[in-house]
């Protein structure tokens, strides 16, 4: 369930787009950028379409460059459908549609798992439900099978124990998102833009948890009943197929299936507030966050694309006039963002800004509130308005080569059709965008941001306690049974005969993956090049990859890689910030200066008319970054305030704590994950650390470069031999990293970083595991997947399925080039953190006891990692990725096209015999974050050493282990 957030869903394609770039002019000097008139009039998604009888429309869009196709099946009904009483139930009823059918009972994870989905999911939100899911082509009567089975043939499969096991997920994943930062403010935020009773978005979308208690079994079913006919969906195909083959499968599953009832149109007047609503809310924050929130017109309405514009060049873009002003200039905010959420019966504007700390929130308000009122007033300028369009352009041309997923192909044409009834909206939509004006955006703006505002801020301090409905769930009874019963009364079923439905069609061959091949070459001064190329979409992606990495920061200077990369892009020896953020947004292009523990890389995706001048952005930022004191000061408070909400986020404070503990702190894995080091280490960096960092780690003989993309080889040497061959470095290369620290013995114990008030706790697990990333370590990975390593994992089956204590819970093999561990994490309701603790030990034990990886789990993790390497490659950063973890696990180029034989020489007993050599039961150090009042007698009821930080209590015992730590990351 998403929330107020910014989402942009780029969901655009084209099946033949190819542009010349521009030779480089011989004085480097950046080329002019191709007009966003050339980006947009590319863009095209062909299709067919056909309607069964029964109301369902079907588009078909075909591309072959891969043997899968995405499916994608949407439904129109979302919150907005929802009457008072039965919040939520649209999202409930998205999560019980995963757990089987009629025909196909158990989760549908499952199936999907066992035929390579790729890409698969359901989401709800305000006007719609979606499902989908890539697969192999072969595999795609099954996914047909499984959704029309959903659709037609579900309720006699929606039980009692099914409904109170989801009401308990969700009521988790409610939590999960509650217990966040700021996780409070879409909830005032929808009660005061939509007040009173009459809106369909009056509401969230996760509902609440007294309507969520109170659904009964009926409720359930006659909710199916009302919103699911196929005369209410919307069915795409996109891939290799086409509508001539695609029509006799779809009239096969679901032709059968009869008319539902129609849905109540929606018609609501857009609110608009008598006067200015402001309010104040506490949550444990790093800094004070300033909202401004109007209600302004759907996404159908011509003054959208133009609110949608101001808003980016507001907030949006890089260099957008909040930034410059209020975080460069002025620097009394440290974030800032404005855009507007796109819906049918409304869509929503938000700005916002996160006060720097020690800055008077009533002054920041009050300049934030004059610069949006004078930007009404005056507007953007032309290039404002051009550089948001191209930078649009670019993205959604970055999305073309992906066909399903949350944001491709199907998806385009879904949205358009259902909401627009169009598929072909989005060229509309690219319309509208090229042929803003300032005038036009002007315009839209004084007509919609000059009404009342809603102003919400939200300040550092204790939350009101957390209150919630107790898990009492009565018995609720129902007699509602399907298909028949949720016939319209008067139609007739359709003349298509029902299909055998007594067991899933047969997958037929999946072939291997046609990895592309990877050529190798050298600059001038040593830099090897690994190069791949891939013709979907006229662009290509460039990644310059040095051996550095947060493992590369001093040990008295944690956070400085993370500093160095942050400044990079701040400003170059000829370049301000802003002159980079516009010069980006001018060519469509993005560069991107990060890294993990292992590397720091340089991103470049650029498409192709503008790559020349997109390289010597790249080269500049690379090889000239002028930290200039200004900025570092700027930066420094950033990361200071970035430390200072880690520590108010339950995750980020377990992942940080987690670490130091499993490594100690002199190994240079024993940091926080985050890799933002300490407020005091922060604090104590200087320019010259910066500049020595720079020059020690991101030289010519440290880098590796990367690309994919639809150009030849040579073609893109030659660009690279220019801006990178005669590089030479300054000043001394860094001695290696020194991982001889040795690793503090592993020992089972546990500690509890106290945050009062918390509705979940967020466990952490880890121990150190005998192997190095270059290891093979394939074998232990696809043991992990049965354990804990994917959705239908037993611990997540077991907490969240079953006992509906989690959200989710997720165990990983944190792979780093070095040193790795296995790393288990499980948010959890608080009243379950102790019994939590104890599954998740029975599960590992069970597994590596009697209960081992059985014939089942064996198959299902063989065919899903075979089947789905078809689909697995689909996007070319995809291929970039894999092509530099080959290079750093020391693996050949083709890797990927011989895992499929090391899969299917499984067997069980090698998935039980690299888990027992992998890890000891008894030697997980636990990291809990939550309300230590709380839980302190469930997790000594587990018997273990326990130690607490950030918690006193009544009386001096506190800790099983005899002494606790006040000092630690989390204290409140």
């Amino acid at each position: 369930m998403s929330r107020f957030s910014r989402t942009i869903a780029i969901a655009l394609t084209s099946t033949a787009l190819s542009f010349a770039a521009p030779a480089l002019a011989d004085d480097h000097k950046m080329a002019k950028p191709a007009p966003v008139s050339e980006l947009v009039d590319a863009v095209d998604i062909p299709y067919e379409r056909f309607t069964l009888d029964n109301g369902l429309k079907v588009l078909v869009h075909t591309d072959r460059k891969a043997p899968i196709v995405a499916v994608s099946i949407w439904y129109g009904v979302g919150s907005a459908n929802e009457p008072k009483g039965k919040t939520g139930y649209a999202h409930l009823f998205e999560h019980i549609m995963f757990n089987g059918s009629e025909n196909a009972p158990g989760d549908y994870f499952e199936p999907l798992r066992q035929i390579g989905a790729t890409d698969l999911n359901g989401t709800t939100w305000l006007d719609r439900t979606n499902y989908f899911q890539t697969v192999p082509k072969s595999a795609l009567e099954v996914a047909l099978f499984l959704e029309s089975d959903r659709m037609g043939y579900l309720l006699g499969a929606v039980t009692q124990e099914k409904l109170d096991n989801q009401i308990g997920v969700v009521s988790n994943e409610k939590r999960q998102g509650d217990n966040q930062p700021y996780g409070l403010v879409s909830y005032r935020q929808t009660e005061l833009l939509f007040p009173g009773e009459g809106h369909p978005y009056g509401h969230s979308t996760i509902g609440s948890l007294e309507d969520l208690e109170a659904a009964s079994l009926d409720d359930m079913k006659q909710w199916f009943i009302d919103h699911y006919g196929p005369n209410n969906a919307i069915l795409v195909l996109a891939g290799d197929i086409d509508a001539a083959a695609a029509k006799p499968l779809v009239e096969k599953w679901f032709g059968a299936i009869p008319k539902g009832k129609p849905i109540p149109e929606l018609n609501p007047e857009l609110p608009t507030l008598d006067a200015p609503v402001f309010d104040v809310m506490k949550d444990k924050v790093a800094t004070t966050r300033i909202y401004r929130n109007w209600v302004v017109p759907g996404l159908n309405d011509p003054d959208y694309t133009p609110l949608d514009v101001g808003m980016a060049v507001l907030g949006g873009l890089a260099s957008s006039r909040l930034d410059n002003i209020m975080v460069r200039e002025e620097k009394n905010a440290v974030a800032v963002s404005a855009f507007v959420l796109p819906f049918v019966h409304g869509s929503l504007v938000q700005i916002q800004a996160d006060v720097k700390p020690g800055e008077d929130a009533d002054v920041v308000a009050k300049r934030l509130d004059d610069i949006i009122a004078d930007y009404i007033q005056n507007g953007p300028t032309e290039d404002e308005v051009q550089r948001v369009a191209t930078r649009d352009a670019a993205s959604r041309i970055a999305g073309l080569e992906q066909v399903g997923g949350f944001s491709g192909k199907a998806t385009a044409l879904a949205k358009g059709e259902l909401y627009s009834d169009d598929p072909e909206y989005y060229k509309k939509e690219l319309a509208r965008l090229a042929s803003a004006t300032p005038e036009s955006v002007t315009a839209a703006m004084k007509k919609w941001l000059t009404r009342p505002v809603v102003g919400i801020r939200v300040v550092p301090g204790e939350r009101e306690a957390y209150e919630e409905v107790k898990s009492g769930k009565g018995a609720r009874t129902g007699s509602l049974t399907s298909p028949a019963f949720y016939m319209q009364d008067g139609d007739e079923a359709t003349q298509a005969q029902p299909v055998d439905r007594s067991s899933l069609p047969p997958v037929g061959e999946v072939p291997n993956v046609d990895f592309p091949d990877v050529e190798t070459s050298t600059l001038s001064n040593g830099i090897k090049v690994y190069f791949a190329r891939r013709d979907a979409v006229p662009m290509t992606r460039v990644t310059l990859s040095f051996d550095a990495g947060a493992a590369a920061d001093p040990a008295d200077k944690i956070g400085l890689h993370n500093f160095v990369t942050s400044m990079m892009e701040e400003g170059t020896t000829s370049l301000t910030s802003v002159q980079i953020a516009e010069q980006q947004e001018r060519l469509g292009a993005n560069v991107s200066v990060g890294g993990g523990r292992d590397r720091t890389s340089v991103d470049l995706s650029a498409v192709n008319p503008n790559l020349d001048a997109s390289l010597d952005l790249m080269a500049d930022i690379v090889k000239n970054p002028a930290f200039k004191t200004d900025d570092i000061e700027r930066i420094r408070v950033q990361q200071l305030t970035a430390i200072d909400r880690e520590e108010s986020n339950p995750r980020s404070v377990a992942t940080n704590a987690l670490p130091p503990l499993l490594f100690g702190d002199a190994h240079p894995y024993g940091r926080g994950l985050s890799g933002n080091g300490t407020k005091q280490s922060v604090g104590a960096i200087t320019r010259n650390d910066l500049v020595n960092f720079h020059q020690s780690w991101m030289r010519p003989e440290n880098a590796t470069i990367f690309a994919v993309g639809q150009i030849d080889q040579q073609a893109l040497l030659e660009k690279l031999e220019m801006r990178f061959g005669k590089w030479g470095g300054k000043g001394t290369a860094a001695p290696a990293k020194n991982f001889d620290a040795a690793i503090p013995e592993a020992q089972g114990k546990i500690v509890v970083i106290h945050r009062a008030n918390s509705p979940q706790s967020m466990i952490l697990a880890g121990q150190v595991l005998p192997f190095k990333g270059t290891d093979d370590l394939l074998t232990l990975n696809a043991a992990n997947e049965v354990l804990g390593g994917n959705f239908l994992s037993r611990i997540n089956m077991d907490l969240r399925e079953t006992k509906g204590w989690s959200y989710g819970t997720r165990n990983s093999i944190l792979r780093g080039e070095h040193d790795v561990p296995y790393i288990m994490r499980a948010p959890v309701q608080t009243n379950q953190t102790g019994p939590a603790v104890a599954a998740i030990m029975s599960q590992v034990k069970g597994f590596l006891g009697d209960n081992g990886v059985t014939q089942a789990e064996l198959e299902r993790t063989v065919n899903g990692n075979v089947r789905q390497l078809p689909g697995q490659f689909e996007q070319s950063s995809r291929v970039l990725g894999q092509m530099q973890g080959d290079v750093m696990f020391k693996r050949p180029s083709n890797y990927a096209e011989m895992v499929a034989d090391r899969y299917k020489a499984l067997t069980a007993d090698d998935l039980n015999k690299a888990m027992a050599g992998a890890i000891d039961p008894d030697k997980f150090t636990w990291v809990i974050v939550g309300d230590a009042d709380k839980i302190k007698t469930q997790l000594e009821a587990l018997d273990m050493p326990i130690e607490y930080r950030g918690y006193e209590a009544g009386n001096t015992d506190v800790s099983k282990a005899g002494s606790s730590d006040d000092s630690a990351v989390g204290q409140d």
